[in-house]
């Protein structure tokens, strides 16, 4: 499999948990039962495990270490943020408000991410100002 096409899964993937992150933070602060459905508890872990295995394979592919590209140790230090946050909004939140706190500063990690990403610099979107 080519560059593109794995690329392209890891992006696709990080769209999809972002879309599902964002249902299932939704419904844990509006406490929906919504949230115990069979496919809500399995699809975002396999969405999840492509994305990382995507990429993964795009750092071997390109031979790309976060030890000599610091973009892509802050990618992999915001998604540890980003694991544990989200399991604030989505698990482990006692409240409502701090479950939406938590799915606001998830989502937020997450767009850091992708800055980093975008950019190839661990300033992520700030590197542009």
């Amino acid at each position: 499999m080519g560059y593109f096409f794995i690329k392209h899964i890891h992006m696709t993937a990080a769209g999809l948990s972002l879309a599902l992150f964002s249902l299932r933070a939704w419904w844990s602060v509006r406490e929906s039962p919504q949230l115990q459905r069979r496919w809500v508890k399995i699809l975002p872990h396999l969405i999840d495990t492509v994305l990382l295995a995507a990429g993964v394979t795009l750092m071997f592919m390109l031979r790309a270490w976060p030890t000599q590209h610091p973009w892509l140790a802050a990618k992999l230090v915001g998604l540890v943020a980003y694991i544990v946050i989200g399991t604030l909004a989505i698990k482990r939140g006692k409240t409502s408000s701090i479950r939406a706190v938590a799915s606001l500063v998830a989502i937020a990690i997450f767009l850091y991410i992708v800055g980093a990403a975008l950019s190839h610099h661990p300033w992520s979107w700030w590197m542009r100002f």
